[in-house]
């Protein structure tokens, strides 16, 4: 479950990161056996702005890409599988090619960026891959040009600005670092905007998840964990400027919905002992009470919040 909460998380990111570059299809089905792509890409426009506003993943965008993100470090069975998706849409496109009786142009073939928070030298050997530093620096390694496909191992990536929104697919304190120098973008940056609703669709995700009641682990809490600070963060700067623009009871009806939507996330549903709470956690600021949402069992919510 932990890869499908990564999945679900990383698709929605690089979807919304990439389209602005091009075509974005999220599990591109490909024949003869039905599987799957997490991610395709195809570039359609030279936005070149925003491709270097994404640094090194705006890089990998120059060209047709295959980008198949894994929560823990790939294995060797799991690469293979991912070859076998990139070798069969390669072969899709090659075939289409042909039947139009036009030349393969190896440069329009699809690339497979594999990302990966760690990866062993014998791992790294198997697939006879080697860094390029000059050109991409460390933490990403290439296999044999034929292969089209390379591995971005994001724990050794250096933290600049340039490797930001893959440092974001990481794992504990890499993963935190990097959201929390998200969180200190500008607050007009159109990204950072964008993340709002990401992370609305991760909580969204968890919701379903508690519905079912199923459980969620340690990594799953970590990730959940990140991005709400980081949502409690911002939506405390939008507050302010609802203040300064007058909009104070629609920043405090979103305030109430926020807090909603964090009872739903721990509890499954919100019933009517803890709405009855509602707007006297929301009047407290969010800094306050989303580590209290997130760590107080239900007992504990209602006792420290308890009616007149």
């Amino acid at each position: 479950m932990t890869r499908f909460i990564h999945d679900q998380f990383a698709k929605q990111y690089l979807t919304e990161l990439l389209s602005p570059l091009g075509t974005v299809e999220s599990n591109k089905e490909i024949a003869p056996e039905v599987r799957y792509i997490d991610i395709f890409f195809t570039p359609n426009t030279s936005n070149n702005s925003h491709r270097e506003r994404l640094g090194l993943l705006g890089e990998m965008t120059r060209t047709p890409a295959l980008f198949e993100p894994f929560r823990n470090a790939i294995t060797r069975t799991e690469m293979r599988t991912c070859l076998i998706k990139l070798f069969t849409l390669q072969g899709e496109l090659e075939r289409q090619a042909n039947r139009q009786n036009t030349p393969v142009n190896e440069d329009e073939l699809p690339r497979l960026w594999i990302f990966t928070p760690t990866a062993s030298v014998d791992f790294l050997n198997s697939f006879n891959a080697s860094t390029d530093e000059e050109n991409w620096g460390s933490g990403i390694y290439f296999c044999g040009e034929g292969f089209k496909a390379a591995f971005i191992v994001i724990h050794q990536l250096p933290r600049t600005p340039e490797t930001l929104w893959l440092r974001v697919l990481g794992r504990g304190n890499v993963q935190k670092q990097a959201v929390e120098e998200l969180d200190n973008l500008p607050e007009n940056d159109p990204l950072r905007e964008n993340i709002l609703e990401l992370v609305q669709a991760m909580i969204a995700i968890l919701e379903k998840r508690q519905r079912k009641a199923e459980a969620l682990n340690v990594e799953e809490q970590e990730l959940i964990m990140n991005l709400l600070e980081m949502y409690a963060e911002i939506k405390a700067e939008v507050r302010e400027e609802g203040k300064a623009e007058g909009l104070r009871e629609g920043e405090q009806q979103a305030t109430r919905e926020f807090v909603q939507t964090l009872l739903r996330t721990r509890f499954g549903t919100v019933d009517e002992q803890l709405m009855a709470r509602v707007n006297t956690i929301a009047s407290l600021s969010s800094e306050e009470f989303t580590p209290l949402l997130i760590q107080l069992s239900r007992e504990e919510i209602l006792a420290r919040f308890p009616l007149d």
